[in-house]
């Protein structure tokens, strides 16, 4: 099969069948990353060589079995697929962006923050409508691209063996990527190379909102306010992505009990109810984008 059809093959079984509800292997992965966080940082603090050690022993034999299974195997399409498949979020991410749009359009206050909690990291308890719309908004446009585009790239790039690196590395991260104590030098590898791993996914992702809204304003915003985010990666998804929606996000945000001063993104109204749902076609536009250009590039390329 050519990678195009294999491609989308692995976002038509995700957009149908959504993530596993028993077995998933990621869920696999976290339970043996939490016992190598438990061994190589018992008490908190371990050195980066440690941490080093610990992402090279939970990411690199799966990725080598996976190439391996890829090279030997009968059915490699098979595994591509499925590897594809268990490694996109686009299904997720709408079952968990849609019940707080919802829930924002019933009146719901209560019900949504709960909903949008599942989402985000930061405390949602005390947010009124406007400040969990934005919450929601923000996290589908970061979340595209870290549990979407990310993982098309690397599975376009470097098939099964690439998206498979890639999901477990950004697993990792959001495990490790801490900066605590407990995290700040034991997470330092996990977070670097999920950096390196997102850098041009990221940049591509920007584009691609860009394009599929307010492309000018799109632009103009990634490149004045990107550089004020603090994660070099999320700031052009995020600034390009409230641009093409024409809203502003960013702002104060609170997170683990304390009160951070976010650079401002976008321009226009505060966001609402429905533009969660415009973020969430912003991923879904941008992901058939990619698929045509695929399509298209193996078409002209034979």
């Amino acid at each position: 099969m050519s990678l195009a059809l294999i491609t989308c093959a692995g976002v038509a079984l995700d957009s149908v069948l959504g993530e596993p509800r028993r077995a998933h292997p990621l869920v696999a992965f976290g339970r043996l990353a939490n016992r190598l966080e438990q061994r190589f940082n018992p008490a908190g603090g371990g050195w980066r060589s440690h941490g080093v050690t610990a992402w090279c022993l939970a990411v690199l034999p799966l990725t080598l079995l996976t190439w391996l299974l890829v090279q030997f195997s009968a059915l490699s399409w098979v595994v591509e697929i499925l590897a594809l498949y268990f490694a996109l979020g686009l299904r997720s991410l709408y079952e968990h962006a849609q019940p707080v749009a919802q829930a924002l359009r019933l009146g719901d206050l209560a019900l949504a923050r709960e909903r949008v909690g599942w989402m985000v990291s930061r405390n949602t308890a005390e947010l009124d409508a406007t400040g969990v719309a934005r919450a929601g908004t923000e996290s589908v446009l970061e979340n595209g691209s870290d549990a979407v585009f990310a993982a098309l790239f690397w599975f376009v790039v470097a098939g099964a063996p690439g998206v498979v690196l890639y999901r477990l590395s950004n697993t990792l991260d959001a495990m490790w990527g801490y900066r605590n104590e407990r995290f700040e030098r034991f997470g330092w590898a996990a977070a670097r190379i999920d950096d390196v791993l997102n850098f041009i996914p990221a940049r591509l992702v920007a584009l691609t909102y860009a394009l599929l809204g307010r492309t000018v304003l799109a632009l103009r915003c990634w490149r004045r306010q990107a550089p004020l985010w603090d994660s070099p990666n999320a700031g052009p998804v995020m600034a390009a992505g409230a641009g093409s929606l024409g809203v502003s996000l960013g702002g104060a945000a609170q997170y683990h009990g304390q009160v951070h001063e976010r650079a401002r993104l976008g321009e226009g109204p505060a966001p609402r109810a429905a533009d969660i749902e415009r973020a969430m076609n912003r991923v879904i536009g941008g992901v058939a984008l990619w698929l045509l250009c695929l399509l298209l590039w193996e078409v002209l390329g034979a």
